[in-house]
């Protein structure tokens, strides 16, 4: 496997708070087009992790390299120009606004027209076509114009992934996907996820262990933050270590 199949890199991460290591010398590495799982037990270090990636934080020691470049010390701004976009849970979007509404105010940045769409009527029906266009790739044309208050918990997570695809990201980070939903719900997001991952690359931190066996294709396990094992779910399910871990804690691991 060459440097130039891995989208994302990292290197020795770290990051200390007041003398604490929460993420202590991760070397990360995510292959271009996969569907890859940060998991691990509370306190592992998955959302330090993540907010290290997109620049939320800033690494104690350690580098970062995206598609090739080092992104260490580049703004969150930046890195989300380059197309590494993280999906917020649900805060992201405006609850009194419509899914297609959202979906044209996350369209527009990328295009750097701010809230000045307005001004052109083509611009907007441009804008407003192509939100139809993610909204029914997730499942919400039928909602488009309902206030986004109203859907249902895993609606208002199908359009949350809707507003960061229409950020055009080459690398997208979930965080906790299926968090606090029934099992219906959560069959219809690992779904959606599946679909949309076609030609791009998803990293996600999710607890759900039966949406991770189904759907990654590499997992890494973290532990008082550091990587406690990798591989596919098969390897990582029946590694002793990686057991013991989730032992009292989460026994759902062994339950798939």
């Amino acid at each position: 496997m060459t440097h130039a199949d891995m989208i994302l890199e990292t290197k020795g991460l770290t990051r200390q708070f007041n003398g604490f290591t929460a993420v202590n010398g991760i070397d990360l590495r995510v292959r271009r087009g996969t569907i890859h799982a940060l998991i691990g037990p509370n306190g592992a270090g998955k959302t330090t992790c993540f907010n290290l990636l997109t620049k939320f934080l800033t690494p104690s020691s350690g580098q970062i390299f995206f598609d090739g470049h080092e992104i260490t010390k580049a703004a969150p701004a930046a890195i989300a120009r380059s197309g590494v976009i993280r999906s917020f849970q649900i805060s992201a979007v405006f609850p009194c606004l419509t899914p297609v509404e959202n979906v044209t105010i996350a369209l527009q940045r990328p295009l750097g027209v701010s809230f000045r769409f307005w001004k052109s009527s083509a611009m907007l029906i441009r804008l407003r076509e192509r939100a139809l266009e993610l909204l029914d790739e997730v499942g919400l044309a039928p909602y488009a114009d309902v206030k986004t208050v109203e859907l249902s918990y895993g609606h208002k997570r199908a359009l949350e992934i809707a507003t960061t695809l229409a950020m055009d990201p080459v690398l997208m980070l979930l965080d906790e996907p299926t968090q606090g939903m029934g099992h219906e719900d959560v069959d219809r997001v690992t779904a959606l996820i599946r679909k949309v991952s076609s030609g791009r690359t998803i990293l996600m931190v999710e607890h759900n262990m039966k949406m991770v066996s189904s759907i990654a294709d590499t997992i890494t396990v973290l532990q008082r933050g550091e990587v406690l094992a990798e591989g596919d779910y098969a390897s990582v399910s029946a590694n002793p270590k990686v057991k013991e871990a989730y032992m009292g804690t989460e026994n759902e691991l062994l339950a798939h």
